[in-house]
């Protein structure tokens, strides 16, 4: 079972640091119509990160995920051909319509913000032509498991970092709000804001509380779990976040998952090479709100952070005094000058500082924050561990056994990896006896296995001689140098080859004739003409229009998480808890939104005041 831990890149530099540090994958924004608008990367960045990862048969996916208007459509299908020879091994998209034009020869994987959900979707995405689906976060074990069995398009899943609160793809409140479309990349966070919490007669229950915000995921350990249900790829979100976050993730699941495989030989990672880490990894110590495994056991409470929506990083202890100019804090760990601290005031509302030093327990800070006896306090920035990551944090290498053997007129050396690939050349060398055998054979096997700047490292040497000969160094070296760059152009034309046989395989694109006789309604995401004619190609008798196109009296989210039961008001789990009178409102500055509750389909709905 080949598994794939598929970390993300905001920009070149993340992408490499993630290969470095173990990822199987990398996804990274192309150049324009991505689903992070702000992390865009030139069809030149995308090709160099390509030919890196692709030296340890790791894979680099390229996001072409919002969807687009008729104008966009022809720029779109050229990027896609651009990004094909830029190197990518798969496009993820959102935009039925791109399906109608001519693509690349690349595997298609169908963007978490095509809502997918149920076997039936991801059916229909199979039979499609699409060979991945990016599920959604909501969903169990036992419903990934479900759609395993269901079908047989690969499965990706998210195991860490940021939550929607909405189900992706179906999130209009930005949109609707200030005119910046999610599903056009230019999400304004409406879910991160303060609201205040009405019921209906007006009554103030909830004041400037971050009533939307939920914790990040942390999935880490459940990776069995997901494994065993059929996932393909463990994805950690991320497309916004720094290079120091994307080293300490992957560093965090790749030792995760190298646990899970020499326990269990059947299950084994989908590129190649060894990484060795010169840090701990800890998720607490950058960017988190907290952790929640989401639904993947089921409903629980506890998955939203009201108080911060930004990172609060490790909780260190509580304040134990309050000096002129320093806080003591009943702690046992280490601080660091420059370390950064998150604490709720006594209103409740998320407030920092920075330190300038810190003596043991004593934190002296550049300016004193309004802080008491008692507060408990989080550090969401350790210096000393910003520090190490700031450094050479990781190195990863490909095993090569090397044996060197004698010919009629000189020597035969021979290169082999961990893939059994192997390459060989014989070199024409006059052969003298060495004077101090040990010392030559020693000398020999160093020079050899000299690979320090390339991507290999040599697991044993052999050297297959009758005796020691002396060869000089520079001939070694020299040797040397020839078999690395055969054997990396061995492996490229094997990925190559390997590449080609997967697009030969790919299944046709014809959208199955699923939605006969069917409304298409707006939550479809049908944004252009060619989107609406794959549709009614599929059987559909009527297509409605994007939201971003006309505004509808749809939901402006739709969420299984729910207000109501995470602060224990929901009628069918609390069981004679006094309700609340609805219909309850969130309210932030002018803008007011209903919420109402489907209990019959444990969901709740953000509607726009104007709309009810």
């Amino acid at each position: 079972m080949r598994t794939e831990l598929l970390l993300p890149a905001k920009d070149l530099q993340c992408g490499i640091a993630a290969v470095n540090h173990g990822a199987d994958a990398v996804y990274i924004g192309a150049p324009q119509y991505s689903a992070r608008r702000a992390a865009g990367n030139s069809i030149a960045d995308i090709e160099y990160l390509c030919k890196y990862a692709h030296v340890y048969n790791a894979k680099v996916y390229a996001a072409i995920n919002t969807v687009l208007d008729d104008r966009e459509l022809e720029a779109a299908r050229r990027l896609s051909f651009r990004l094909y020879e830029a190197g990518i091994d798969a496009l993820i998209i959102q935009d039925m319509g791109l399906l109608t034009a001519e693509l690349p020869p690349v595997p298609l994987h169908a963007s978490t913000q095509t809502d997918n959900r149920t076997a039936e979707k991801c059916l229909f995405l199979q039979e499609t032509g699409f060979s991945r689906a990016v599920l959604a976060r909501e969903l169990s074990v036992d419903d990934i498991a479900a759609i395993h069995r269901a079908c047989s398009i690969e499965l990706e899943v998210f195991v860490h970092g940021a939550v929607c609160v909405s189900y992706s793809g179906q999130c209009y409140i930005s949109q609707y709000g200030c005119g910046r479309s999610a599903n056009r990349g230019e999400c304004a966070q409406y879910c991160r804001l303060p609201y205040t919490l009405t019921d209906g007669s007006g009554k103030t229950l909830l004041k400037n509380r971050h009533l939307l915000s939920l914790k990040d995921m942390n999935r880490a350990d459940s990776i069995r779990e997901l494994l065993n249900a059929g996932v393909t790829s463990l994805k950690v979100e991320g497309r916004l976040k720094d290079v120091d976050y994307v080293k300490n993730i992957a560093t965090f699941y790749r030792r995760k998952l190298d646990a899970i495989m020499e326990e269990h030989p059947d299950i084994f990672r989908a590129s190649s090479g060894r990484c060795t880490f010169f840090f701990t990894p800890n998720p607490e110590l950058t960017f988190n709100r907290g952790a929640t495994d989401y639904f993947l056991h089921g409903r629980q409470r506890n998955m939203a952070g009201f108080d911060a929506p930004k990172s609060t990083g490790q909780f260190v202890g509580k304040v134990s005094r309050v000096g002129e100019n320093f806080i003591d804090i009943d702690s046992e760990h280490t601080f660091n000058n420059g370390d950064g601290f998150i604490f709720l005031n006594k209103w409740g509302i998320a407030s920092g500082f920075r330190i300038n030093r810190a003596e043991g327990t004593r934190l002296y800070p550049a300016s004193m924050p309004a802080i008491a006896p008692g507060m408990q306090l989080w550090r969401n920035h350790n210096q000393a561990f910003t520090r190490m990551l700031q450094a050479d944090s990781a190195v990863r290498k490909i095993d090569v056994d090397i044996e060197l053997s004698e010919t009629e007129h000189g020597f035969l050396l021979t290169f082999c990896d961990a893939e059994q690939l192997a390459v060989s050349r014989e070199f024409e060398c006059a052969k003298s006896p060495a004077l101090k055998a040990a010392c030559a054979r020693t000398l020999i096997e160093k020079q050899l296995g000299k690979l320090g700047n390339t991507p290999f490292v040599a697991r044993y040497i052999r050297l297959n001689l009758s005796q020691v000969w002396f060869i000089p160094v520079s001939e070694l070296a020299m040797w040397r140098r020839t078999l690395v760059e055969l054997l990396l152009q061995r492996r490229e034309d094997a990925r190559i080859v390997a590449a080609e046989n997967t697009c030969q395989q790919l299944p046709r694109i014809n959208p199955p004739h699923a939605f006969k006789g069917q409304h298409i309604a707006a939550t479809a995401n049908v944004h252009n003409r060619q989107a609406e004619a794959f549709y009614r190609a599929a059987g559909a008798t009527s297509v409605e229009p994007s939201f971003e196109h006309r505004f509808t009296n749809i939901p402006l989210m739709t969420c299984r998480w729910c207000l109501r039961y995470e602060l224990e008001k929901c009628p069918k789990a609390n069981a004679g808890a006094e309700l609340w009178q609805e219909p309850l409102s969130l309210h932030y500055n002018d803008k007011i939104f209903r919420l109402q509750f489907d209990c019959q389909h444990c969901e709740m709905k953000v509607f726009g005041k104007s709309k009810l």
